[in-house]
Order: structure tokens, then sequence, then C-alpha cells
């Protein structure tokens, strides 16, 4: 009988299976700081490395690049500081503080109309590209076209008005003078004494002030003119503007200390505020500086804490921590009222998977973490969503990180970065598998890092990471800043289709292709259930390597390439000659 040979070619590496399940040719179980760098070939490499641009002095919890009038400042959130680094990207020596009394928590940011918005859970700011304050609430017309009585002015007026904007104390009322009233009655009482205040009106466009040109009674809410305000020139005309401040305690702590906010339908979207677990905030229509005292949504009846928004589809999805017999999952619907204009009501999905930490629309893919993993919104069937599975593949690494429901995430040249314990989990969305009909999952890689690093953010396909100690890295060289990186890919456990046999290696029929990186350290090992080898080391300079493999009585084996410099690796080749059955 003809000894029976099996020909080996592992290539189209699609990334790792850390599942403990049998593992297909193309993936490994067993691979570190490699992935498919999609804008240089197909094959996998090293990581790029990383190089360090600065260093703040204190942890990192924002970073931001800020364009206006075509200048780019960047914006860093350190410790209890926010800075502009005006020199970037050269080493920070060159900073302005913009603001202290920051929150030592992670950050957001947002641009509307080239002002940049800032919320750490305690400060909501606004910053113009030269100062950052507090942001400055647009101040509501909260009663308009009234009689000085406070009555409305004729049945056929409309009673015009504004809700109250948390983000102020400040609010005004529009009179249409008779002519002969002095005393004009606000829209409330109890109000803001002078020396937090000092009230203003104008009278046909007029300025007036307090103590001089009228008197209060804050007590009852009413205005009391020296001189009786003409009569409009138009009927029915506010001619009568007071402008007043009521404080009502804990309104702009609703916004304040929210932790979570999103853009969309042209509003910011804020939640995470430990003290409205389960409600969702939002500003008016293209004004950061506005949000009603009516504008939110409450998500569910239990008061369990919304972890992260995320719009798709034109809707927000709202996910909560888990919770038992409820639902964990909602959405926001855009809706308009005929009363109250635009409003958001909350509707119930039928998910009751919880979410962990954060989530993400990952090209139009509506994705959280779930203490089991990423969970994604399939198909809909009907009216119900359908919940699928997104990281089999890597869940047992992933979800063991002692951080791990602090994970951060960045989109990043087509892959989700996960970060969480130093360590990046890259979801790749150009390459999905159908695990089961109609159930896509990611194709995954893994990365291993220095340095401590728990931020993660990306701007124009620039990859930027920071960690405690206030350093700045971005994702570029060969090395972790002088350091050398280790990498490796390790083949599957290849049994070459015959589990029960004992097998032996063709000792000339090993080669692999490689990308030529000018590296003279690849070294491959092989592994059998019998033992480990180191076969040699290898130079990449052909494109190619060839190497002699002499393993004997084997059930399964592997191949390691690795090195501690930058390598490639498209494909691999093995032969081996199938022998008698395997013994106990």
């Amino acid at each position: 009988m003809a000894v029976q040979t099996v020909n080996r070619k592992y290539s189209d590496f699609r990334g790792v299976d850390f599942s403990n399940n049998e593992v297909n040719l193309y993936r490994s179980p067993d691979a570190v700081n490699m992935w498919k760098n999609y804008d240089d070939g197909e094959g996998i490499e090293t990581r790029p490395g990383m190089t360090l641009l600065g260093d703040f002095g204190s942890q990192i919890f924002g970073l931001f690049f800020y364009k206006i009038q075509d200048t780019m400042q960047v914006i860093v959130h350190a410790g209890t500081k926010l800075y502009r680094w005006t020199n970037y990207p050269n080493s920070p020596v060159e900073k302005t503080e913009l603001f202290s009394g920051m929150k030592p928590a992670f950050s957001m940011f947002h641009v509307f109309n080239s002002i940049l918005y800032i919320h750490d859970g305690i400060n909501y700011l606004e910053y113009d590209g030269t100062t950052c304050q507090n942001v400055v609430g647009t101040i509501p017309i909260t009663r308009l076209g009234t009689t000085p009585s406070g009555a409305i002015y004729k049945d056929d007026v409309d009673y015009v008005y504004q809700d109250i904007n948390c983000l102020t104390s400040l609010r005004k009322n529009g009179f249409v003078a008779d002519g002969e009233s002095t005393e004009y009655h606000l829209d409330t009482y109890g109000l803001d004494p002078a020396t937090t205040y000092i009230m203003h009106a104008t009278v046909n466009g007029i300025d007036k002030l307090e103590a001089v040109d009228f008197t209060v009674d804050r007590t009852n809410g009413v205005v009391i003119f020296n001189e009786a305000p003409p009569a409009p020139l138009e009927d029915g005309d506010s001619n009568v503007i007071i402008t007043y401040s009521k404080t009502v305690g804990g309104n702009a702590d609703k916004v304040k200390k929210c932790t979570i906010s999103v853009e969309f339908d042209n509003r910011i979207f804020f939640s995470g505020n430990p003290d409205y677990p389960n409600t969702v905030f939002h500003t008016e229509l293209e004004d950061p500086r506005y949000v009603s005292d009516v504008g939110y949504s409450t998500v569910g009846l239990d008061m369990a804490a919304v972890k992260t928004l995320i719009p798709g589809n034109g809707i927000l999805w709202v996910f909560k921590e888990t919770v038992q017999n409820g639902s964990n999952a909602f959405y926001l619907t855009p809706t308009i009222d005929y009363k109250l204009g635009k409003i958001y009501p909350s509707e119930t999905g039928n998910i009751s998977t919880g979410c962990i930490s954060t989530g993400v629309n990952f090209n139009d893919d509506i994705c959280f973490f779930s203490r089991n993993g990423l969970e994604a919104i399939g198909k809909n069937l009907g009216n119900d969503q359908i919940l699928d599975h997104r990281s089999s593949l890597v869940d047992s690494r992933l979800i063991s990180n002692s951080d791990y429901q602090n994970i951060k995430i960045a989109e990043y040249r087509g892959y989700l970065m996960c970060l969480v314990d130093s360590k990046i989990f890259l979801a790749d969305s150009r390459n999905l598998y159908e695990k089961t009909q109609n159930k896509a999952e990611y194709e995954w890689f893994y990365w291993e890092l220095p340095f401590d690093i728990n931020y993660i953010t990306e701007y124009q396909n620039d990859l930027y990471l920071g960690n405690d100690d206030g350093e700045i890295f971005i994702l570029e060289g060969i090395t972790d800043n002088e350091t050398a990186i280790f990498s490796k890919w390790t083949t599957a456990k290849d049994t070459f289709k015959y589990d029960s046999y004992r097998k032996i290696t063709n000792k000339r029929g090993g080669t692999a292709s490689v990308k030529q990186m000018d590296n003279d350290a690849i070294t491959l090992k092989t592994r059998t259930e019998i033992r480990e080898n180191e076969i040699g080391t290898y130079n990449d300079e052909k494109g190619y390597i060839v190497y002699r493999v002499k393993e004997k009585k084997w059930k399964w084996l592997q191949l390691e390439f690795s090195s501690n410099k930058p390598f490639g690796l498209f494909s691999c080749t093995l032969e081996a000659f199938i022998g008698g059955y395997v013994k106990r």
C-alpha cells in the first residue's frame, strides 16, 4: 500500500479563536499583536507600535481635535484640568490651561455651530476657541402676550411661551402695556434676591433698570414701574419685556451630573445622572444651551440605570443595566405633538439582556456589551427584536478582565477597538462569518499593550491612547516607544483530517510566504501533544522562507511564527505522511 500524504496550506487568515472549540485552519487559537492591515495587502502582520506624543502629568480622561476658523486645536482633559495643547504634535511644553475643577472621570465632547461643548459628570462647559466657561443658558420667554395683571391679552391672541431652561435661572415675560398700569405680575413668585440678579426690562426697546426705573416685590413676583409704560404702537404687541431670575434647586445638575451623551436629531441627549438613573434629558433643537425642564424621557418603570445611548435607523436606542423580570432595551422615537412640539416617547423593546458598560453604532450594527460579551440588535421579526451575539471567538478572554465593566471603545480603520486592562480586542467589520443561520459574528484580533493604557480615541484614521500617568501616544511606528513588540501567530491544532492516525512530517514540505519588512528574526516553533521544538530563525528578504520540520508519531501539530520585530505572514505550508493508528 502506497504511503498516503496530506498537504496543508494555511492562508486567508481571519483572526483569533479563543473559544477552546475546534479551530478553523484560517484562525489562530494563540495569537497576539497581529492584525490584518487592509491598507497594505491581505496577509496578517504585527500591529503598529505606540509613539509617545506628550505627558500631561495626570490621567488622561479626554482628547478632542477641535477645528475652528480653519485652525486645529487639541483639547486635553488631564486630571482635574482642561488644556489646549498649543504646539501639537510636538511634546506639550506649550499648553494653556482652559479650566480647573474638572471631574477626574472620562469626558464627552460635542460641536454645535463651531462651539465645543464638554461635560464630565459635574461640569457642562462651552469653549469658543478662546474662552472656556460654564454653559450660559439660553434665556426662555416663559410668558408672552399678556396684560400687566398676567391674564391673556385677548382670547384670539395665542398664549405663547417657552419652557423653563434648566441651564439658567433667568426667564423673560412679555406684556402688552395698557398705558395706565404700573404693576406687572410675573408668571411666578419667590424670585432670587437683588444680590443674585439685578432685574432688567425693556419698554418699546428702551432699557430699564431695577432701583432706577422700577422696584420689585420679589415675594409676590410683581414689578412696579415708576411710570406706566405706554401702550404698544401695534395692538397686541408685547412691548414690555421683563427679565428676572428664579433658581430652581437641582435643575442645572440634571445635566451637569450626566456621564453619557450622544448627538441625535440635531440635539444632544444626556443620561447617566445617578440622581435620575432611568432618565434621558435632551437639549432643544440645535441649541445645546437649552434643556427644557420637561425635555426628558423616563425609560422604564424601574430605577435601573441607563448605561448607553446609541442612535441608529432614525431612533435612539437606550440600553439599561440588567434587571430581573423586565426589558433592558428601549428606544426613543421622534414624534410631533400638536401642543408640545417634538417629543421623544419611550417604547419598550423585547430584549431582557442588560448592558454592563457601553455600546456603539458600528457601521449600522447596534451593539452593546453585556456580561456575556458583545451583543447586537439583529433582524426584526415583526415588532420584535432579535438579539445576536458578536464575540463568541474572544469571550473567554474578553469578559474575564477585571475592568471589563469599564471597557472603552473607538472605531479605527474598519475595526471596533475594545480596550480593557491595557488589552485591545479588535472586531473586524469587513470580515464576518455566519455562525448559525441568519446570525453573523465578527472575526477578531487581539493585542496586548504596555504602559497601562486605559483611554482610546480616533481622529482622521489615527488612533490615540492615554494612561494614568498622563502620557498620550499615537499608534504608529515599529516599536512601543523604542521597546520591541513581541507578536506571534499560531496555527490551529491540525490532525490533517486523520484524527485517529499518527503522522510524520515531510521535512522538505514546509514553506511560508512572508511580507518583506527587513526582519531577520522570525522564529518558527512546532508544537504537538508530545513536545515543543524550535525549528529555526529566518529572514524575510526573499518574501518566503523554507523550513525543515522533523516530527514523528504525532496526533496533532501546530506551527508558531513569532518575532520581536514586525513581520507579516500570507500563508504557510506543511506536508505529512499518514502512519498507523494512535495508541494509548
